[in-house]
């Protein structure tokens, strides 16, 4: 079952659990505050990507900003994307294009006015970027493109291997230096704080982590861009910090959560005991690399007429299907065909990580293996990231906005993030006329829990619920895992919430308490579709329904099961 915690010291509540039971919560846990304990903003921002970095740019010329980082201020997905930003800028292609490559890929349940709208605003997101300084690679008469799975054209902008890498850094400067903006690195929100009857989203209780201590952040607008859940798998790409927290505050606040059965995997990740991991960009494929069995056998071209280049869904799937029918560990990754010089200047980054855990890529296949890497399902927007509680909104991979459908596009959740910022930006800017501090929350006491001595509890059951997912939920599921998926963590959940009522926080605690919120989000969503659907394919509902075409999978808490 879902448990709820209430935001009222003292104060003993009934809430519904997914399944309409009753459960009591209760005495609720507060901040045992001082004064200096309490932050206040205009806006509040929990997240530091791209999303999060460029809102908070835009916002701080007019706002007071406060930024807050569960690690330090650069640590996140976006560091870490490599392949590129989509957008049109090739006299050969189109934002039409663009859309119904972005339509096709969602396979039936994309937004189309949101599909349209993001892909129209991508060549102004690139030129913001530019403007800031971040040193895309350049070609003959501008920008060079590059081609990934399910793109018809060139068409993403990308600065070498590491696009992510150089957006996030030179965002980084930015806000460090913009005198509009507080930032706090090394905090960790652990619930939103909402106002009488839930109407209205006030701020947020943040764990210090260096302080060892709850502190209250306080702002008549809160933004959420805290990233995807990654780390609900036992294997991803994702960094630490992906743990769906944002997606679980969200959820215990009553905000509606959509699509979470949609979990990219992606097809490539560099197999080493010690490359965590370590992402193979799609943009290699891109370039003319194939995939091959350890025998040498090309075997892409048998599942899809578009090879490597096909949606990430059916890559992995392939992958998956080869690994479990000839019993092997993973694939090779194989571009030695193209000049050495070549892949050393497109892919710098990729070569010399490579090179550090024994493969050179200009002379052998390196091993590869699908790893979880992108969250399509969040929760539910419009096109200025508002979502149905009034003073919350949620921007990138957290939120769910109806571009992405039933399977992400590949460099469209860089674009996502640039465009939404922006709008949302733009929304709460017209609305700060109206914007006024909200009144003191009531404290939150700690005089009822004590140290841990039981930290083993919390080691097991995160070690236990990523392998459950992995096992049970991943890229190919059937009904009879997701129901052990689901026994399993409804135990986890009664024995994390029990945890939770009786010791103090931990960030390990905070981050186990969001991601079984998270995976129960995942398997009660994948239980509901009875088709396979994009990211989402059971082998008992092989093929996809078309009384689920355009149709979203949306849970809100307080809905009976």
């Amino acid at each position: 079952m879902f448990h709820f915690c209430q935001d009222r010291a003292g104060d003993t509540r009934a809430v519904r659990s997914p399944r309409g039971h009753r459960i009591r919560t209760g005495k609720a846990r507060m901040i045992a505050k001082a004064d200096n304990m309490t932050q206040r903003s205009d806006v509040l921002i929990i997240g530091s990507g791209a999303a999060g970095l460029s809102l908070a740019l835009i916002l701080a010329e007019r706002l007071r900003v406060t930024v807050i980082a569960k690690g330090a201020l650069r640590e996140g997905n976006t560091l870490y994307a490599q392949g590129g930003i989509s957008a049109v800028f090739d006299s050969n292609d189109s934002v039409t294009s663009h859309v119904e490559d972005t339509l096709r890929a969602g396979a039936g349940l994309c937004h189309r006015e949101v599909v349209e709208h993001v892909a129209s605003q991508g060549r102004a997101s690139i030129e913001w970027l530019a403007s800031l300084g971040v040193p895309f690679t350049l070609g003959e008469g501008g920008f060079h493109l590059t081609r990934e799975g399910g793109h018809s054209h060139r068409r993403v902008i990308h600065a070498e291997d590491a696009t992510g890498r150089a957006v996030e850094l030179t965002l980084e400067e930015k806000v460090r230096r913009h005198p509009g903006i507080m930032l706090h690195e090394f905090h960790v929100a652990v619930d939103l704080i909402t106002g009488d009857g839930e109407e209205r989203c006030i701020g947020a209780y943040v764990y210090d982590r260096s302080g060892r201590r709850v502190e209250t952040f306080l702002a008549p607008v809160t933004v959420l861009a805290t990233g995807g859940s990654g780390k609900v798998y036992l294997y991803t790409s994702n960094p630490d910090v992906a743990t769906g927290d944002g997606i679980a505050m969200a959820w215990r606040a009553g905000c509606r959560i959509a699509n979470m059965e949609f979990f990219q995997f992606h097809p490539t990740c560099l197999f080493h005991p010690q490359a965590k991991s370590f992402l193979i960009s799609e943009a290699l494929r891109g370039e003319g690399a194939v995939l091959r069995l350890p025998d040498g056998e090309r075997f892409m071209p048998r599942f899809h007429e578009q090879a490597e280049l096909a949606p990430r869904d059916i890559v992995a799937r392939a992958i998956d299907h080869e690994m479990k029918r000839l019993g092997i560990d993973c694939v090779y990754l194989d571009i030695t065909h193209r000049p050495p010089e070549f892949i050393r200047d497109h892919f710098p980054t990729i070569f010399q990580r490579c090179l550090e855990f024994g493969f050179d890529l200009t002379r052998e296949p390196i091993p590869v293996v699908p790893a979880a890497h992108y969250q399509c399902g969040g929760v539910v927007t419009d096109l200025t990231g508002a979502t149905s509680l009034a003073g919350l909104y949620a921007i990138g991979e957290v939120a769910c906005t109806g571009l992405h459908g039933a399977n992400r596009m590949a460099s469209n959740s860089l674009l996502e993030c640039l465009v939404f910022a922006r709008g949302c930006a733009t929304d709460i800017l017209r609305r700060s006329a109206e914007l006024e501090q909200p009144g003191n929350p009531p404290p939150w006491d700690e005089s009822r829990v004590t140290d841990s001595d039981e930290e083993v509890v919390v080691a097991h059951d995160w070690d236990e619920l990523r392998r459950m997912m992995w096992d049970y939920v991943g890229i190919v599921r059937s009904d009879s895992r997701l129901e052990r998926a689901l026994r399993r963590v409804e135990v986890l959940s009664q024995e994390v919430d029990d945890y939770y009522a009786r010791f103090r926080l931990t960030q390990d605690l905070i981050e186990l308490r969001n991601l079984v919120v998270v995976a129960e989000l995942i398997i009660r969503s994948a239980m509901r579709r009875k088709e396979s659907r994009g990211l989402h394919y059971n082998v008992d509902h092989p093929e996809p329904d078309p009384a689920w075409e355009g149709v979203d999978t949306v849970l809100w808490r307080g809905e009976a099961h």
